[in-house]
């Protein structure tokens, strides 16, 4: 995909440096989040403050819970795989009282399940991939109408093996995200 992008006015966030060392796009405005939904939603607040950025990206990695994806895939669709108040009623997923417990942008893509632990195993969960801090960048970015892309790449596969597939692949996903989107040709 191509996107008009402007590094001195993007703001890519990031949960991990290991994802995206700073060193390999050192023109960017790369910044780490921290793991899980509280510290992606307190690091995107900060950093759109300091920076008000005209493009918010977030990039790191994601289980599939989808056999046939792999590689760097953009998402579209954000959606919180750990809330539950089944038990008040209300659908699993939802957020009550809340409207955006489900956010697509108007681009294509894939949709992720974002929670607060690593998957290694099936849950209830409806998405092609899942990830711990997209959902609270992506409801950031929709409610104050900021431009908002996303993309992951794809790490695991959710699964017994999740761990060490994560390991191994950590590195793999900073050269594609650059070669593919920050280095457009």
């Amino acid at each position: 995909m191509k996107i008009n992008l402007d590094c001195k006015k993007t703001l890519i966030l990031v949960a991990l440096e290991k994802e995206l060392p700073k060193r390999m796009a050192p023109s960017w405005n790369v910044h780490y989040t921290g793991v899980g939904k509280v510290n992606a939603a307190l690091a995107v607040a900060k950093f759109y403050q300091i920076y008000k950025p005209d493009l918010i990206i977030n990039f790191g990695t994601a289980g599939s819970l989808n056999d046939n994806l792999n590689g760097l895939v953009q998402i579209n669709t954000f959606k919180q795989r750990d809330m539950d108040v089944s038990p008040l009623g209300f659908p699993f997923g939802d957020t009550p009282f809340d409207d955006l417990s489900s956010i697509t942008y108007d681009y294509d893509g894939y949709s992720c399940g974002t929670g607060d632990s690593f998957v290694t195993g099936k849950q209830n969960v409806i998405s092609d991939i899942v990830d711990m801090e997209s959902f609270s960048i992506a409801k950031f970015c929709y409610i104050n109408h900021i431009n908002f892309y996303c993309f992951k790449f794809i790490s695991d596969h959710a699964d017994a093996d999740a761990v060490n597939d994560w390991s191994l692949n950590l590195k793999n996903g900073a050269n594609r995200f650059i070669k593919n989107i920050l280095i457009q040709k």
